[in-house]
């Protein structure tokens, strides 16, 4: 399947809250991943999971993103990794009716 729009959910269910979490030298590791076009940083509300909204160029670049990053760095902190991929091209139509800023 050929998609142009793939959106992935992750979460990090671990025991850091995220105003712990050095961020700043991740986000440079991130954008250089081909086919990233964006990624939304979520924090659990008490219950200490972290992770993002992202969306891909691709299904085939987004499964590299958790194979190369989100797995080994789960492993890194020891922490539950969660993911979820959904089609944002059969979702165009409706996302851009409600001016989703993913879509132009």
């Amino acid at each position: 399947m050929k998609l142009e729009k793939v959106f992935l959910y992750a979460e990090y269910q671990d025991s850091v809250p995220f105003d712990e979490i050095d961020w700043a030298p991740i986000n440079p590791e991130m954008k250089k991943f081909e086919g990233l076009r964006s990624k939304t940083w979520l924090s659990g509300i008490n219950n200490h999971t972290v992770g993002g909204f992202y969306e891909f160029s691709s299904l085939d670049l987004d499964q590299k993103y958790i194979d190369d990053l989100l797995i080994p760095f789960s492993q890194q902190i020891n922490g539950n990794l969660s993911v979820k991929l959904f089609n944002g091209d059969v979702v165009a139509a409706a996302s851009k009716d409600m001016s989703s800023p993913f879509y132009n």
